[in-house]
């Protein structure tokens, strides 16, 4: 089992930055794909980006592509979603998740989630 635990969310304003954490317990994270996720007040919860297992290549959203950058320190077991100039339209609840193999862009292929973590962008 994994169990995953995001921190770092908050309140923010438009244009600033923000990085959310994700760290792991149960068992190391270094075999497993990593993605984020979000999901608005009464929308469905959508893919934000996902790294490989290496960490050298990562997928984006079309939405947060050239403004949220996700990285991962397998040392630490944790990773980390740096989001700058952010939007009020990016404010969720922000998850990470794991999976055994193949980086994938649907929720339902991931098998361990955290409970995810506030993240406001005010106006």
């Amino acid at each position: 089992q994994v169990q995953l635990v995001e921190s770092g969310g908050g309140l923010v304003e438009a244009g600033g930055s923000t990085r959310l954490s994700c760290a792991a317990s149960g068992r190391p994270l270094i075999h497993n794909v990593l993605g984020w996720f979000r999901q608005a007040a009464g929308k469905e919860r959508e893919f934000v980006g996902v790294i490989s297992v290496s960490g050298s290549s990562a997928v984006y959203a079309d939405s947060v592509k050239g403004r949220f950058t996700i990285s991962r320190d397998n040392a630490k077991n944790t990773v980390y979603l740096q989001m700058n100039s952010l939007k009020p339209e990016d404010t969720a609840v922000y998850y990470c998740a794991a999976r055994s193999w193949g980086s994938s862009t649907n929720q339902y292929d991931y098998d361990y989630w955290g409970q995810g973590t506030q993240v406001t962008v005010s106006s």
